[in-house]
């Protein structure tokens, strides 16, 4: 009888299960990339962006490699100059192994240890670049980017939808429209904001104590959006930061009542000790993160106990392996994780990839609820949300790929649309 080799069984034991699962895509990667002399041999030739705005400002980052592969990321919010912060990052990855994502990272992320990188606007650009990254392992290996980053828990993942720029009026038609029009999409969360700079109860143009009128103003916005949903429909709220501790914990014990999904950010996310004073008093469920970087940026936030959900931006805070190990340490703390997410459908099913792997995931925000012809034809595939949620694609890599003549209509003026790096 034949002695059978490691690879032999390894090869019978693996294709059956594959076809069984419907997992053809892994059995075939660890048939092509079991041994090290048959790994994907890449090099890094550029790296390039494009520049657009929708919700706010974007940066479209892609990687190019000599064979022909080529990764995309995007980056958002402190994206205002990624890009020459990416065109010098560019000079350290060409001629660089795509494939050695953490080694790129690291060596980038402590080159600025005195240029910024613990968080901001250095941080945002290196994650444009890692996103793109996964991208090329995943279309390397053939297989999606979710199996790289260790396999997913779901299979879809769940989104709530950001109200948009239509303010919550109570009694108003076209608050009540656009409620039942979230409604019709099929989502079953939503969010709404109550911080409102033009609010007549204002007494400073400054200071963001908010008066009794105002907080008035935000108890009656919750109350006319909780009621015109249904009763199983989940309700955030968000404060976007603006508001000091007294504020913030009256309106967490105002809301009780209506037993919000969570009060986003009611104070700065940045001092920890009055973002742990509000939590502790109330029972309102107290969510922030957006504009916190890496793992550190939420190491005290978890050890103080100072947030019942965590919302980090994986298309800032140091990319999608940055944010499992994120995601992994506040489930140490029996934290939930629902991301911040206002990109385009690219930088959404890059987070839903990781959103998919992750257990203590929560729920993941989409935002362009007031640019949806934009948003349905802005990949090739078509809209990636359906009924509230996002299948994840079996597709390699992130699994969608930019429709440029869509995109170019948010292109901002006067900005190079991924133009080969000029060298000199």
């Amino acid at each position: 009888m034949e002695r059978q080799s490691r690879r032999t069984i390894l090869k019978s034991s693996w294709l059956p299960l594959a076809g069984m699962f419907g997992l053809p895509s892994i059995s075939a990667a660890v048939q092509e990339t079991s041994s090290p002399y048959r790994r994907p041999k890449l090099k890094i030739t550029d790296v390039r962006t494009a520049e657009v705005r929708v919700h706010g400002y974007q940066v479209h980052v892609r990687v190019y490699t000599d064979q022909g592969i080529v990764g995309q990321g995007e980056t958002t919010d402190a994206s205002q100059g990624n890009v020459p912060l990416i065109r010098q990052f560019s000079r350290m990855l060409t001629g660089q192994d795509p494939l050695n994502i953490e080694a790129a990272f690291e060596r980038i992320r402590t080159s600025g240890v005195f240029a910024g990188a613990q968080a901001g606007v250095y941080v945002t650009a290196l994650t444009g670049i890692e996103t793109a990254l996964w991208d090329i392992a995943g279309k390397a290996l053939g297989v999606p980017v979710y199996q790289l980053l260790g396999g997913k828990v779901r299979d879809r993942v769940r989104v709530y939808c950001d109200s948009g720029e239509r303010e919550m009026i109570p009694g108003d038609e076209r608050s009540k429209a656009r409620i039942e029009e979230i409604q019709e999409m099929g989502f079953t969360a939503a969010k709404i904001d109550i911080d409102d700079a033009r609010d007549t109860a204002r007494m400073d143009r400054v200071n963001w104590t908010a008066s009794n009128g105002e907080i008035e103003h935000m108890i009656a916005k919750i109350g006319f959006t909780r009621e015109n949903y249904p009763k199983n429909f989940d309700l955030a709220v968000d404060m976007h930061a603006r508001y000091d501790a007294t504020t913030g914990k009256r309106v967490a014990k105002e809301v009780e009542p209506f037993k919000l999904m969570w009060l986003e950010e009611p104070v700065p996310a940045e001092n920890i000790d009055a973002m742990r004073e509000v939590r502790a008093s109330t029972s309102t469920p107290i969510c922030c993160g957006e504009n916190l970087y890496m793992r550190w940026g939420f190491r005290e936030l978890l050890e103080k106990r100072a947030a019942d959900i965590i919302m980090p931006d994986f298309q800032k805070c140091g990319g999608l392996l940055e944010a499992r190990k994120i995601a992994d340490m506040a489930h140490a703390y029996y934290v939930p994780v629902a991301p911040h997410a206002v990109t385009s459908p690219i930088g959404m099913m890059a987070t839903a990839h990781v959103c998919s792997v992750i257990p203590n995931f929560l729920v993941q925000e989409w935002h362009w609820i007031d640019s949806r012809d934009l948003w349905r034809n802005w990949v090739k595939e078509g809209e990636i949300i359906q009924k509230g949620f996002i299948p994840l694609p079996e597709r390699p890599g992130i699994g969608v790929e930019m429709n440029e003549d869509a995109a170019k209509k948010a292109q901002v003026p006067g900005t190079p649309w991924f133009e080969p790096t000029r060298r000199g």
